[in-house]
């Protein structure tokens, strides 16, 4: 791509954050890019981890007992490595080209790019989190709610994960169905959360698969895996997850510079880590439906 080119479309592939956060549900919980880093080759992340020494026995005579901290840097392999390439025939000129390219990414991030992203996150933390309920809940039974976000909250405050950085994501019939009870237990539950966003159904399952995008599996995007059940709530401290992506637009590639034919490339590259950090499993709570014959 010419730099004519990079300049023309930055402002579009810029405002392709915006669109992310606005359709994610899970864009909450991304930690500060700040903190991460790359490894030389661009293909690993660098994670900080911070240990230190607990408290010791002061004595009148020596002091302190003197105390260490390391910050160490662990190395992680991206788990979400996707990608896609659009052809669009050639427009007279950058213009259209332009319009063409806005439309076709705002769309694509929204109904194809982030719930895959989303589904993919939420199934991870299921499978690596260690609070799981597997119960169906009746969606006409606010209390059945409320009781059992209850006990995984107890659940939670005994295992000494952090109170105010616990994020609900949860189904609309469950909101509802707690928001309709209009009592001091359905208000005071929901008051435990830092905040609490409802979840598409297709995007909150406990296990997704990815299609590949090529042969029969050509129209790509994600499914509910075999055997998965639907996720009914889950509930996720933000420190216990590395959530972090990047890059989305990889390369443009106008039909000028285009080898292969008279028309632009769009190449979209989802290129990220999801995790759960090995001492902090207690800080992902998963309730899930029976699994059905």
């Amino acid at each position: 791509m010419s730099a004519n080119d990079i300049k023309f479309f930055t402002p579009q592939i810029q405002l392709l954050d915006e669109v992310y956060k606005n359709a994610s549900v899970t864009a909450n919980l991304d930690g500060n890019s700040a903190l991460v880093s790359m490894t030389a080759n661009g293909n690993e992340f660098q994670i900080p981890v911070m240990d230190m020494d607990g408290l010791g026995e002061y004595n009148r005579k020596t002091g302190y007992p003197e105390g260490g901290v390391s910050l160490t840097f662990e190395t992680k392999k991206p788990n979400i490595d996707r990608a896609r390439v659009f052809i669009v025939e050639k427009m007279d000129n950058q213009e259209s080209a332009g319009l063409a390219f806005g439309a076709l990414s705002g769309e694509f991030l929204r109904t194809k790019a982030v719930p895959e992203l989303d589904a993919t996150r939420l199934a991870t933390y299921c499978t690596k989190g260690k609070g799981k309920l597997t119960k169906t809940l009746d969606p006409n039974d606010g209390a059945v709610w409320v009781k059992a976000l209850s006990n995984a909250t107890v659940d939670m405050d005994n295992a000494e994960v952090p109170q105010n950085d616990r994020h609900l994501f949860i189904t609309s019939d469950g909101l509802t169905a707690v928001n309709n009870m209009q009592t001091i237990e359905s208000r005071a539950i929901l008051a435990r959360f830092a905040d609490a966003t409802i979840v598409p159904q297709p995007r909150f399952v406990s296990a997704v698969k990815l299609l590949s995008g090529r042969d029969t599996e050509d129209k790509g995007g994600f499914a509910k895996a075999d055997g998965a059940t639907d996720l009914q709530f889950q509930i996720i401290s933000g420190s216990a997850i590395m959530q972090w992506t990047k890059d989305i637009v990889n390369k443009i590639i106008n039909p000028v510079e285009n080898q292969d034919g008279d028309w632009w490339k769009f190449f979209f590259h989802l290129y990220g880590i999801c995790e759960v950090y090995d001492n902090k499993v207690s800080g992902i709570y998963s309730c899930m439906k029976e699994a059905t014959a």
